[in-house]
């Protein structure tokens, strides 16, 4: 077997980076030895046949300057540096742990597409508290599209057209996600002041429906026909029937049917079926009252 040379990157890294700032972070990584190709493979052929997290580690240090210049490329969205490149480490763990180095490729090239999906998934979900983009054709759109306009000093009719035949898309696309991208999400509670310097927001303009006078008087109404029904429904009952369905339904506390039973003096069964037959005769007089007043 051949015998690999020494490289500083396959020896024990010191793992104690600052983390009080980006730039430090960013500094030390960039200080890790990049890789040999049979370094690589050696590596990845450990971690894949022998799940060596050792190996893995090794593997990952000395790509992390990668995932720092792929996130450098998704600046401008409004998101942190640093949560970009969180993600796309995520990105680079999963790529890890799926590489094949039989397939004869550097793990750099193979990993691109895990960072750049993980980077952009979490851009989608921090975007707008509403998705604008969902389907996979939106999502290449609304990074090709910002990419595209970037350069634009206008986005006219005839721009409009141009970045539909670039993007091949059709114009009533690219121009509906522009205009997603350059919507705002409204705060609900932010301060918005009016021409007489009073301050209002979004939730000043909706209606609580609950506070409805008219609608507050018709459930009144209707509660109270409700209850007045159901009174007249258990009179008609027997004292027996009333008290259990009383205790079994109408209580706070609920009384059990073997307590009934106990006090009746009979089976929890036979509590079982007086309490039934209640029910199906209570049910029987509300109909036909509910009937009537309709």
């Amino acid at each position: 077997m051949k015998h690999m040379p020494k490289n500083k990157s396959l020896q024990k890294v010191s793992f104690a980076f600052p983390i009080n700032s980006l730039d430090s972070y960013i500094a030390h990584i960039n200080q890790i030895p990049l890789l040999t190709y049979e370094e690589e493979q050696s590596l990845a052929n450990r971690f894949r046949l022998k799940d060596d997290l050792q190996a893995a580690r090794q593997l990952l240090l000395p790509h992390l300057r990668f995932v720092v210049r792929v996130a450098r490329g998704y600046m401008g969205y409004g998101l942190a540096l640093g949560d970009l490149i969180q993600e796309g480490n995520i990105g680079l763990m999963k790529a890890i742990k799926r590489f094949d180095p039989d397939i004869g490729v550097r793990l750099v090239s193979f990993a691109i597409h895990w960072v750049k999906a993980e980077i952009q998934e979490f851009i989608l979900r921090n975007w707008r508290i509403v998705k604008i983009a969902t389907t996979k054709a939106q999502r290449k759109l609304f990074f090709n599209l910002r990419k595209t306009t970037q350069h634009l000093t206008a986005f006219n009719e005839e721009n409009v057209r141009l970045v539909a035949t670039d993007l091949n898309v059709s114009p009533q696309d690219v121009r509906t996600m522009h205009a997603r991208l350059n919507s705002h999400d409204e705060s609900f509670d932010g301060s918005e002041r009016d021409e007489e310097g009073g301050s209002w927001s979004a939730e000043h303009y909706l209606a609580d429906h609950q506070a409805n006078p008219a609608l507050q008087s018709e459930t009144k109404d209707w509660t109270d026909n409700r209850e007045h029904h159901l009174q007249q429904a258990l009179s008609c009952l027997d004292a027996r029937s009333q008290d259990i369905l009383k205790r079994r339904w109408l209580m706070q506390e609920k009384t059990t049917l073997h307590e009934l039973a106990a006090e009746y003096q009979i089976s929890a069964e036979r509590v079982r079926q007086i309490e039934k037959l209640a029910m199906d005769k209570l049910k029987s007089i509300l109909s036909v009252n509910c009937a009537q007043d309709n």
